[in-house]
């Protein structure tokens, strides 16, 4: 199959952002992290909160190919190709966001050489290794031609869905055991991951999804496609019960979270918590519960739009929102340990936390995120190559699922 003018434009974008993305980073290697927006208030900016999205993104996508064999939803079984694919593309973006942000990559052997085993951070590192090698191992089945390989991925699926909760758990956590800041510590931090995940990482899928038959790459059944945006509706109140349990306890009179709750809704971080309420939580809820519209593509490509942007609201608000104030108060405050603190500059000190992305850091996500495109495109013309050639449903089924009946 040729490739089109505009697929070919697409590639020459993400190519160049990508170009620029890497030349960002080699500039913040030079120049070390004083070239971000962050500081000693605000330790944790864009790159974390790209980790954190991306992950959920993946786990979302390797939840619904492994529950096809779990729990043998025969129709997942024709999506679950293209949502490993997704599922590994983000979680090597999300790696990377966590390379990027050490600052410096001569730091990476530490992990191997002085890992603090008691660090949620190192247990994520630990997580996230082995969702990836269960990645390519599922890849690596489900795209074989030797005699088993499909009854193997039965048994890679058994070990993928407790391991896809567990790595946005532990990432949940990285934050829920952090007493000292009082935004983030709470019990249902970890739910509250997974089911952000499960949303967005299910509306991504269902983009791509519908991206794949615009492009003719591969074929989905409408009916599958309704279906999962049925399960995105469910996803999308589940996670909207969470906040609200979360915004409840934090509310109710006497809570020691009340400060965090101001500034979450009224304060600095208040329109990315509102517009995840609302454009991310609300509207493609109102979408979606009713079965004439989930019959409508472009009203679930809306819905899944809204969803995945709203879940990155809800990173941004939930990550920075603690950051907004500090937990030893009194002038002068706490010294920034920017360029200008180093230089004894009259704005060195801050008496609440402050952060701006700096165009170093926007440029640099733009490349990673570039970078994950060209990666999924490259590996569905590469492991899907047969179903780009298919007009029928039903030859694209005999790819996908070779042998379900083994796996059943």
């Amino acid at each position: 199959m040729q490739t089109s003018t505009k697929t070919k434009a697409a590639i020459g974008v993400l190519g160049m952002l990508t170009v620029a993305g890497v030349a960002a980073w080699i500039y913040q290697l030079m120049g070390g992290l004083g070239v971000t927006g962050m500081n000693n208030g605000t330790s944790w900016g864009l790159y974390i909160t790209c980790f954190m999205f991306f992950v959920g993104l993946s786990a979302g996508g390797l939840i619904v190919a492994s529950s096809a064999s779990v729990f043998h939803v025969s129709d997942y079984k024709k999506v679950a190709l293209p949502a490993v694919i997704l599922s590994t593309v983000c979680i090597c973006c999300a790696g990377m966001f966590v390379l990027i942000d050490l600052g410096g990559i001569q730091r990476v052997w530490r992990i191997v050489t002085g890992p603090n085993v008691i660090s949620p951070l190192f247990w994520d590192i630990c997580v996230i290794t082995m969702y990836l090698v269960i990645n390519l191992a599922y890849l690596y089945f489900m795209t074989s031609k030797k005699p088993g390989a499909q009854d193997k991925v039965a048994v890679v699926s058994r070990f993928a869905l407790p391991i896809a909760i567990l790595v946005h758990s532990v990432t949940a956590w990285i934050f829920g055991l952090q007493i000292a800041r009082e935004g983030w510590y709470s019990a249902i931090m970890a739910p509250l991951f997974v089911a952000s995940a499960m949303d967005s990482g299910l509306a991504l899928l269902l983009l791509v999804l519908n991206g794949l038959n615009k492009s003719g790459v591969f074929k989905t059944d409408k009916r599958l496609l309704a279906n999962l945006a049925g399960l995105l509706a469910v996803c999308v109140a589940v996670d909207a019960f969470f906040i609200g349990c979360e915004v409840l306890t934090m509310a109710y009179p006497g809570a020691a979270g009340a400060d965090t709750l101001a500034i979450m809704t009224t304060g600095a971080t208040a329109p990315f918590f509102w517009f995840e309420i609302v454009v991310g939580l609300l509207i493609p809820f109102c979408i979606l519960a009713f079965a004439k519209n989930r019959q409508r593509q472009g009203l679930v490509v809306f819905s899944s739009v809204l969803v995945v942007a709203g879940v990155f609201f809800k990173r941004v608000w939930l990550l920075l929102t603690s950051f907004s104030h500090f937990n030893v108060p009194g002038a002068p405050g706490v010294s920034l340990g920017t360029v200008n603190a180093q230089q004894g500059g009259t704005d060195m000190w801050a008496l609440a936390g402050t952060y701006v992305p700096t165009w170093v850091e926007v440029v640099v996500v733009l490349g990673v995120v570039a970078l994950g495109a060209l990666a999924f495109v490259a590996l569905t013309r590469m492991l899907m190559p047969t179903n780009r050639t298919n007009t029928s449903s039903a030859d694209a089924r005999r790819v996908v699922e070779p042998a379900s009946e083994s796996v059943q």
